[in-house]
């Protein structure tokens, strides 16, 4: 089931014409996106494929692969963006994007400290001159999907 203002439902609806940044991965219950509006490449967002508007309303088939996912993605990401590590967050508070979602961020190594933790969403309202563009994050897609095809959950 789907909403019909929700962002991410709405891109569910489009699913067969989605471009290699809007679904990098999926399965039964999950896709991942890059994220837009981001000056870091390979910002993934991993959300539900129905509307959920609370982690607790995740159903048990859901909720067993979210940590596998999760994971994968982290390790998938030190692997294209040689990240320290990531930050995994979810919040779904902003106007229209209540659905549930988890950022899975790739934090490099010399991330200024003002933007460590909390402060890694600045790079979410950074100029649209510095966004990532959608040909480099379809590549960071295509990329990613090419280390994640060998994973059964992704094909």
């Amino acid at each position: 089931m789907t909403t019909p203002d929700c962002f991410a439902c709405g891109k569910e609806a489009e699913f067969d014409d989605l471009p290699p940044r809007e679904c990098v991965a999926h399965d039964e219950y999950w896709r991942v996106a890059h994220a837009f509006n981001t000056a870091v490449p390979g910002w993934l967002v991993l959300l539900p494929r129905r509307h959920v508007a609370a982690v607790h309303d995740l159903t048990d088939a859901e909720a067993s692969t979210l940590g596998l996912w999760q994971v994968e993605l982290s390790r998938a990401l030190r692997d294209t963006t040689g990240c320290a590590k990531t930050y995994v967050v979810q919040f779904a508070e902003a106007e229209g994007f209540a659905h549930v979602h988890f950022h899975i961020v790739p934090r490099k190594a010399d991330l200024r400290p003002e933007h460590r933790g909390p402060g890694v969403f600045e790079l979410l309202r950074r100029p649209a001159a510095e966004h990532v563009t959608s040909d480099r994050a379809d590549e960071i897609a295509r990329s990613l999907r090419a280390r994640l095809h060998d994973h059964p959950k992704t094909r």
